[in-house]
């Protein structure tokens, strides 16, 4: 390689890898998460274009830069596209796909390096076999979570699953040794990827719904993993940093899911999630649901010193963020101090609920994470849940039969008084009813939610 050429990669990829650093670093706080995504993507185009134009081997650069650029502008379009139309309500199921993609492209390159050096060192030789089982698992995981999360897609499992998932996994590890090794047969490579292939369906098909946040970071810390192989093979810097980055960041997040849901990280490893669904999906035994009018949550509010407002996927579903950003400001004019409580794993990712209300423009202070919300509600006058279910469901510290027994909730039936925003009566996506909905101090108020938020701020103007 030209010194000169590489001494200027050289300096792009160190300039790259700090804008990931830094764009990192800036994606932990709302008000400068835009900013700092913006600087990450600067700084990968910066490592792309620098590679296509700078990099040579032995004086010869790239000669097929027409290919480059034409995957570069299908990409470009593709993901523009996909990012404008989809619904917030799908934001989930897009980072899944995209996730998965991720992972397909470090498959993808580990599968080529593979079959074109079989007689690598075998160091080199770890790093693709690594990246080519890691980027595998996550396609095909990512695939299925993104079947699951949009509807197509349902939990599936089946006697003795685990041992079979464990056994294909110690398969998958031993083809993996044998390759690194030794020689193996040409088609070696190709068992492995189908093997790996299943191992990533297997691996998520059985896990339940109010854990999927759980495994969305885990397959998120796959692919960074998977990239990481990617960049010690070809000794890209960038590429290795960002891949680090990526791999750390979601085994971290990864192990604050388990936490918030109760799991421990072997039991996300070895794909242990709370598949079976046990439980009453009836309400308790002579309980009953009570309803109240708009009116009559208009009234209580706007009279209340504090409300608490408990956003979930329902508030997502309705495109209901602006709308309850406006009764907040309402109340406020009535002198009434709003806050929301949110939950680590409400939604269907995690964070998803900080995204939805940053769009809204609602202040990051008064955003309190579940520690410091369930400090609070005791103090609460009023307690507002919008399209919540799971996270606040009492059977999670009362029902040891309930497949979510043991996971952190939102303890709002510590408030005075308390209304949940539903559409129906359905359970919610661990598949159980809610105890909440039973407790003396709870009012239902069905309806959409953004609806019924627009009738509320007109009732509690009128007040």
């Amino acid at each position: 390689m030209d010194f000169l050429s590489f001494d200027i990669l050289s300096i792009t990829y160190l300039v790259a890898s700090v804008t990931f650093i830094l764009g990192l670093k800036m994606l932990g706080h709302p008000d400068t998460a835009r900013k700092g995504n913006l600087i990450a993507a600067a700084g990968m185009g910066i490592a792309i274009f620098s590679t296509i134009f700078l990099y040579n081997e032995g004086g010869v650069y790239l000669s097929n830069r027409l290919w480059i650029f034409g995957g570069l502008f299908a990409g470009i379009l593709v993901g523009t596209y996909a990012a404008r139309v989809v619904q917030m309500t799908q934001m989930p199921e897009m980072v899944s796909v995209f996730n998965g993609m991720g992972g397909a492209c470090a498959a993808l390159i580990a599968t080529v390096e593979a079959t074109r050096h079989a007689d690598e060192p075998r160091l080199k030789m770890l790093a693709i076999v690594a990246g080519l089982i890691i980027g595998t698992i996550s396609f095909s995981g990512s695939i299925i979570a993104w079947g699951k999360l949009s509807g197509k897609i349902r939990d599936r499992s089946f006697k003795g699953q685990q041992v079979i998932s464990l056994s294909l996994l110690a398969t998958i590890i031993g083809i993996g040794a044998y390759m690194i090794l030794g020689n193996a047969p040409a088609g070696t490579i190709y068992l492995e990827i189908a093997l790996c292939f299943v191992y990533g369906v297997l691996f998520v098909l059985p896990i339940g719904g109010a854990d999927m946040p759980v495994v969305i970071s885990l397959l998120n810390s796959f692919t960074g993993i998977a990239a990481a192989c990617g960049g010690f093979l070809y000794d890209n810097k960038a590429m290795l940093t960002g891949g680090i980055l990526v791999g750390s960041a979601g085994t971290i997040l990864t192990i604050l899911m388990c936490k918030a849901m109760n799991r421990s990280l072997l039991n996300v490893l070895i794909g242990s999630f709370s598949a079976k669904q046990s439980g009453n999906e009836e309400g308790p035994e002579g309980g009953h649901v009570k309803e109240m009018t708009l009116t009559d949550a208009a009234m209580m509010m706007s009279y209340a010193k504090k409300v608490m407002i408990v956003p979930g996927y329902g508030l997502a579903v309705a495109q209901a963020q602006h709308t309850c950003h406006d009764l907040e400001k309402v109340l406020e004019e009535k002198g009434v101090e709003v806050k929301y409580a949110i939950h680590p794993v409400a939604g269907r990712m995690p964070g998803h609920m900080n995204v939805l209300l940053a769009e809204a423009d609602v202040p990051y202070p008064k955003l309190l994470e579940m520690d410091d919300a369930n400090a609070e509600f005791s103090s609460t006058d009023v307690v507002v849940v919008l399209g919540a279910n799971d996270v606040v469901n009492p059977a999670a510290k009362t029902n040891p039969s309930s497949p979510i027994y043991g996971m952190p909730i939102l303890d709002v039936e510590k408030a005075k008084t308390i209304i949940v925003n539903k559409r129906t009566m359905q359970t919610g996506y661990a598949g159980i009813q809610n105890e909440l909905f039973y407790n003396p101090k709870t009012s239902m108020l069905f309806g959409d939610a953004k609806a019924v938020l627009q009738q509320l701020i007109a009732e509690v103007k009128a007040n």
